[in-house]
């Protein structure tokens, strides 16, 4: 028979607060298989004491065979799963835009038609995909203008263009999603692509920058590249589309 597995936990928990990072280590050790004694922290006083007796900066603290393994982090670490490093890039926030804009996007088109495979499938699947983009720049709009004008040529020039991107997108994904006022999401999606796709090139490929990406907003790290140029071809693609089908006085 196996010993037991067993690990001592310090965390917070008061009656306003219960530290999130104590309750996901307190899982994380249930998960690899150790019984927990877990010791409550109910006051800040009781907390600052801990820390001091056990010169640490911060709780929750595990410790395991009597050995100290840190916090949330180390503790990830210490069973071998992945700890993001800060400034640590990461395409995850643009795939999960992506999945979920396809995924919305072939759900509508079988209610709608009653088979993923037509093309309204692939407009609805870079217009909510814009939309998703769009409301992930809108969340901080000036963080994002002062990524966007470090690459964007366009906004370097005219800095307000940086502060009107994220709506121009918007709007253009709103009415291209209902193919309403083409005579206006037409013009918007080729302008703000080609200038998009433009910049980027430059930046990425003549230039031979390595920045971050303004896509998913200001805070993001995904690194500027395909993804953001992407994003603009698939905004003149679209504009194009709309143009041949429906023309600009439709």
């Amino acid at each position: 028979m196996t010993e037991p597995k067993n690990a001592v936990l310090y965390r917070m928990v008061m009656d306003k607060h219960v530290c999130p990072y104590g309750t996901k280590s307190k899982w994380l050790l249930e998960s690899e298989g150790y019984a927990v004694e877990d010791h409550h922290l109910t006051t800040r006083e009781e907390t600052d004491a801990f820390k001091a007796q056990h010169d640490v900066p911060t709780t929750p603290q595990t410790f395991i065979a009597g050995k100290r393994i840190g916090g949330y982090d180390a503790l990830r670490a210490f069973f071998d799963r992945k700890v993001k490093d800060d400034g640590e890039t990461s395409y995850q926030p643009v795939l999960a835009v992506f999945a979920v804009a396809l995924g919305l996007a072939v759900s509508l088109a079988i209610w709608s038609f009653g088979t993923p495979l037509v093309l309204r499938t692939a407009e609805w699947f870079i217009a909510f995909s814009m939309a998703m983009l769009a409301m992930l720049k809108l969340q901080d709009v000036e963080q994002f203008s002062t990524m966007f004008v470090g690459y964007d040529q366009l906004g370097r020039r005219f800095v307000p263009y940086a502060y009107a991107y994220p709506f121009l997108e918007a709007t253009t994904a709103i009415l291209m999603a209902g193919h309403l006022l083409p005579w206006l999401s037409i013009p918007i999606a080729l302008f703000i692509g080609t200038v998009g796709a433009g910049s980027v090139f430059y930046a990425v490929y003549v230039q031979k920058r390595e920045i971050k990406c303004a896509c998913v907003g200001g805070g993001s790290n995904v690194p500027l590249g395909f993804v953001s140029l992407s994003e603009n071809l698939a905004m003149i693609a679209m504009g194009i589309w709309m143009l041949a089908r429906y023309g600009l006085t439709a």
